[in-house]
């Protein structure tokens, strides 16, 4: 697919009229559903230097902190994490100046941020995140329950298993009835997909690896949905190879090996690299596995030359959340 092209990506000179930035958050929307981080993250960051060099009176507020959002967002899954979480904190700034009826992509931002710390093996700071944001009144449904997960996958990561079930039943109660009236319009990728891979990643965490395995098989197996999906999909192989399960894990791993160079999220790339891993650490693994696995290696080496599992600027983030009102 040919990459749309706007005046924005001519490079960072000042513009001679002021960027769309409306245009450019649509543009980059499209991109990522479509095409992934990988395609979309070089495209946000020219926009974000050409909003810089016509300066950030450019849009109205709301406008601006959703596009700083979604560049942010978008980085955060090409595992660009310092430039992400430098945009989240500038999306949040102009998010908590404006009238409390305008104030929904602050949720948003948190939400992200809650995600990028539990990402980054930050469970404390992610559990700050989404408890405060819990603490709210009068959350809309949706909403509630995203945080309710954010709040599981914190929880599961520090091994609190009751505490976990017991958000991820919360987040399940709060999503049965489908969207609402009150939902914002951002919410709507949060889906039962959604939840199931997230449900799944949590008992990931927690040991269950057969119940993390049949989520992420029912998230993958759901019609549609934004390219950054392809995560769960590599969740499933690697959780599959840590598990040690490995007919299942050479059948998965197979299967993903034609798709992974059309995989637009670095995330997902890198839980197959880490999967890869797992097979080549691995007990009494089928000579099959093993040259699976070895070939798996090789491409993601090829699609992601200057990529390490793991890496993306992490050592720079502050240690505590950004304070939630």
């Amino acid at each position: 697919m040919e990459e749309p092209r706007t005046a924005h990506t001519a490079g960072t000179a000042r513009p001679s009229s002021p960027p769309d930035v409306r245009a450019m958050t649509a543009e980059l929307l499209a991109l990522d559903r479509t095409l992934g981080a990988r395609r979309a993250a070089p495209v946000a960051v020219r926009s974000v230097r050409a909003v810089g060099a016509a300066g950030e009176d450019v849009a109205a507020g709301a406008d601006l902190a959703e596009f700083f959002e979604v560049a942010a967002w978008i980085l955060f899954d090409a595992e660009r994490h310092g430039p992400s979480y430098r945009l989240n904190r500038r999306a949040l700034a102009l998010a908590r100046r404006l009238p409390e009826e305008e104030r929904s992509i602050e949720l948003l931002v948190l939400s992200v941020l809650s995600m990028q710390q539990a990402h980054l093996k930050r469970p404390l700071a992610s559990l700050r995140t989404s408890s405060a944001v819990l603490a709210r009144r009068d959350l809309p449904p949706r909403v509630a329950a995203l945080f309710h997960v954010r709040e599981a996958r914190a929880h599961a990561q520090l091994g609190r298993r009751a505490e976990a079930l017991r958000s991820l039943d919360a987040a399940r109660e709060m999503s049965a009835d489908g969207p609402s009236d009150r939902d914002p319009a951002w919410s709507w990728w949060f889906d039962r997909a959604e939840l199931d891979g997230h449900h799944g990643l949590a008992l990931a965490d927690l040991g269950d690896a057969e119940g993390a395995a049949a989520l992420l098989h029912a998230a993958v197996s759901s019609d549609g949905g934004p390219a950054y999906r392809a995560l769960f999909a590599a969740d499933l192989g690697r959780v599959l190879a840590r598990a040690g399960a490995w007919r299942e894990a050479d059948a998965w791993l197979s299967a993903l090996a034609g798709s992974a160079p059309r995989m637009g999220s670095v995330r997902a790339l890198n839980s197959l690299r880490q999967a890869t891993a797992a097979v080549a650490a691995g007990r009494r693994v089928p000579r099959g596995l093993r040259g699976t696995a070895r070939d798996l290696a090789e491409l993601l080496a090829r699609e992601l030359p200057r990529e390490r599992p793991g890496e993306g600027h992490v050592h720079h983030l502050p240690t505590e959340p950004p304070e939630s009102r």
